[in-house]
């Protein structure tokens, strides 16, 4: 449905795949990717910076909304 259409656009979602720990927190709720950490890295996996700047800001978008979407509906246990 959603799948890239290009090899640069399976080379962001490969890159997306590895920013699980480059996320950017506040409070409680996530608002985006480390972007300086995800150049660097799409540059170190020989990805294009004109493709990761095209592609990756619609996809954190929908990233943060999903996560803090999930975050709200779950229970907290203070």
């Amino acid at each position: 449905m959603n799948a890239p259409q290009t090899l640069e656009g399976w080379r962001v979602w490969d890159l997306v795949q590895r920013l699980g720990g480059q996320l950017r927190v506040s409070n409680s709720a996530v608002i985006g990717w480390d972007m300086g950490a995800a150049l660097q890295l799409g540059a170190g996996l020989g990805v294009s910076s004109i493709a990761i700047a095209e592609l990756l800001p619609p996809i954190e978008a929908v990233m943060v909304r999903k996560v803090n979407d999930e975050l709200r509906a779950t229970p907290k246990t203070h």
